[in-house]
């Protein structure tokens, strides 16, 4: 098995089973709802935006692992982070996720969202990856409609 894999079992299990940043953000002035109605996963993310940096972000909600992980690794990357380069990092993770399973993966970049390479090797996983991302892209954006992957 290889270490990317190695690892990005180690980190979906980790993050899904012990989420960071889950709950309800008590301050939070932006708020938007996600839904994955192939597989079910539903999320709502929570913001606390002062100026353009994120302050504080959490999560709450339901899904399969990838789905869970991939919200908690978020709120840990963009906490503390611009709104623009949350919106960068985004646009990476989003661009890993649809290139081809062998194409390279700049991990400095992504950071830990790296570790998401794998899912590309399933693209009916890819939606349960970006859910909490397109969640959380929409409520910088102020879109007022919750966000489907449809």
């Amino acid at each position: 098995m290889s270490e990317l894999r190695e690892l990005y079992q180690q980190v979906i299990l980790d993050h899904n089973k012990a989420p960071r940043n889950y709950g309800r953000l008590a301050d939070a002035n932006r708020h938007q709802e996600g839904f994955n109605p192939l597989c079910g996963d539903h999320v709502h993310v929570y913001l606390h935006v002062d100026g353009e940096t994120i302050r504080d972000v959490s999560f709450e909600g339901v899904g399969c692992a990838i789905s869970r992980a991939s919200a908690s690794l978020m709120t840990a990357a963009v906490k503390g982070q611009t709104v623009a380069a949350a919106q960068e990092l985004f646009a990476r993770f989003h661009a890993m996720l649809m290139s081809g399973p062998d194409a390279p993966v700049d991990e400095e970049a992504l950071g830990k969202m790296a570790v998401f390479a794998g899912v590309r090797e399933f693209p009916m996983r890819v939606k349960c990856a970006t859910l909490a991302w397109h969640t959380v892209r929409a409520a910088l954006d102020g879109t007022a409609e919750p966000v489907s992957t449809d």
